[in-house]
């Protein structure tokens, strides 16, 4: 029975600590990032500002508060800083 058991856990801990597992673990904030600014993207499509394409999404640290996030948000056509905050609609600037 305790073999068994040994076995069972050597066998998880080896894939979890493989390789392609640990891959995978590091790539996921590129992923973030990018689930980050579709999202805003989103937001701001559903308030009737135009952004064809999500390109990047940089948080403004000087602007943001804890119960307000800033973000800039660029797009394949325009520039826009969005100021999120909860239970709000986001409010839309668009940047020249």
């Amino acid at each position: 029975m305790y073999k068994l058991l040994g076995s069972i856990l050597l066998a998880a801990a080896a894939v979890v600590f493989s390789p392609s597992v640990r891959a995978q673990q590091t790539t996921a904030t590129p992923v973030a990032a990018e689930t980050l600014q579709s999202m805003l993207a989103v937001d701001i499509r559903a308030q009737g500002f135009n952004c064809d394409k999500a390109l990047r999404a940089v948080r403004d640290a000087k602007r943001s508060r804890p119960d307000r996030g800033v973000w800039v948000l660029k797009c394949s056509n325009a520039m826009y800083r969005i100021t999120r905050s909860p239970d709000m609609a986001a409010k839309v600037e668009p940047l020249p």
